[in-house]
């Protein structure tokens, strides 16, 4: 029996996988930069890390292939992928001996061009499918992370490819996506993890589609938007990251003086306390990201890769989590932190703004600005208020902070940050700590619906 050990990352809504294949032996399947968690599993488990496997080319994480090759392990790639450092490039249709089970590769573009599953086989039997982006769990991965003329025609490919190369599977096969629930390189999709070829061919609402047009046009129309860092890390996996090996970079402390210092010669300025804290006092400019799953994300949305990122911390938080949510998605430059956070920078007698946070659903007043998705939103939100997501609230910020608004998402976090986007306008607003769904509650009113 083949032992598979999942590794969820639910702030980027992936699984990456550990296979046991005999004699002592490992192979992880699209791994995250951190390996870290890889290594313990193995150890515990007495085995040696003997492959990284890679679906595609990952535009949401960086790879920890080059982590595992430092390890030992030999990488396995889509041959199409080009990638810049050493590995075993694979063609469709091949079979990789892993000495007792074999790997046979399956041609699944769609996701992206070079994009292939992978087939775990025991003698001739089928024991498992790691379907990467190509199909998951409800759903699919999105077709438009390459151009705009390319997302029409690789949607066409990966409904080929799903029809007659993994359809053609049987039926109780388990498959083992690697984008899931949260996942922004998801079309919209369930909030499970694994599934079976059978349930995806009765169950999945873009496979039950009746021909290539519908599913087409169904998988264009479920397309959101995502992160701007999407754009640049397919190159940079295709290159090759960084290795840091067992010593990441960790944050320097920095005296009020030293951050103002770095501020001012283009650092970025991320306050990463709970939003409570932040509302209670921080820095004017400060750049509201709790600290929290979905912090890399956020990150990697509103602020370049190419400028400093420095912090304001609380007491508690984990500055070796911060960092690793940093480099995963390809954010080298932590330059520092606020040494003794908010209680240094009051002593030196700095200023600092507070944010009003609304608790009481009774008390919203318009304007409300929602900077949920666009799908969230239209699920049901407040009557009048209106919608800027979050992820392109930047570029209306100018407009928006000229009259006082009350911001609000579904718990307060990006909220929180779209405040302090404001704030950076020169605007003064308020944030709304709950959901549309409290108000409809509270006040015992319908929700609108629709975008």
């Amino acid at each position: 029996m083949v032992t598979i050990t999942p590794f969820v990352d639910e702030g980027l809504g992936n699984s990456s996988y550990l296979v046991e294949i005999g004699d002592g032996r490992g192979l992880v399947v699209d791994p995250t930069r951190d390996v870290a968690p890889y290594a313990r599993a193995a150890e515990r488990h007495g085995l040696r890390l003997a492959y990284s496997l890679e679906t595609h080319l990952h535009a949401d994480f960086v790879s920890g292939s080059r982590e595992l090759a430092r390890l030992g392990a030999a990488v396995l790639v889509p041959r199409a992928g080009r990638h810049g450092y050493p590995h075993r490039g694979l063609l469709d249709s091949e079979d990789v001996d892993l000495r007792g089970l074999t790997l046979r590769t399956i041609g699944t573009p769609g996701h992206t061009p070079e994009h292939l599953a992978y087939l775990l086989l025991d003698g001739p039997r089928p024991v498992a499918l790691f379907s990467g982006g190509a199909l998951l769990v409800g759903s699919v991965a999105r077709t438009d992370l390459i151009s705009p003329d390319q997302t029409v025609p690789l949607a066409r490919r990966l409904y080929r490819a799903l029809r007659y190369r993994i359809l053609a599977l049987p039926d109780e096969l388990p498959v083992f996506p690697t984008h899931g629930a949260g996942s922004f390189c998801s079309a919209p999709g369930g909030g499970e993890r694994t599934t079976t070829i059978g349930r995806e061919r009765t169950t999945n609402p873009l496979l039950v589609s009746p021909d290539e047009e519908t599913f087409v046009r169904r998988l264009i129309a479920g397309l959101g938007t995502y992160p701007d860092y999407f754009l640049r890390l397919r190159e940079v996996n295709r290159v090759g990251p960084a290795v840091y090996g067992a010593e990441p970079p960790v944050l320097q402390g920095l005296t009020p003086d030293e951050l103002e210092t770095a501020v001012r010669d283009g650092a970025e300025l991320i306050d990463a306390r709970p939003i409570e804290a932040f509302a209670a006092g921080h820095i004017p400019g400060a750049l509201s990201i709790a600290l929290r799953s979905s912090f890399a994300s956020w990150l990697g949305w509103l602020l370049a890769d190419d400028r400093p990122l420095v912090f304001v911390l609380g007491e508690g938080q984990d500055r070796s989590e911060l960092v690793r949510q940093a480099l995963k998605i390809g954010y080298e430059n932590v330059a520092g932190e606020l040494a003794g956070g908010m209680a240094a920078w009051r002593a030196a007698g700095r200023p600092e703004m507070r944010t009003e946070l609304l608790r009481n659903p009774t008390t919203l007043r318009e304007p409300v600005l929602d900077v949920r998705q666009t799908a969230e939103y239209a699920s049901g939100h407040i009557p009048g208020a209106s919608l800027v997501e979050l992820g392109s609230l930047r570029e209306h910020t100018n407009d928006l902070a000229v009259e006082p608004v009350t911001v609000m998402c579904g718990h307060g976090e990006r909220a929180a940050t779209g405040a302090s986007l404001l704030e950076r306008a020169g605007g003064r607003p308020k944030v709304f700590l709950g959901s549309a769904e409290d108000w409809s509650r509270s006040l015992h009113r319908p929700l609108a619906t629709g975008a």
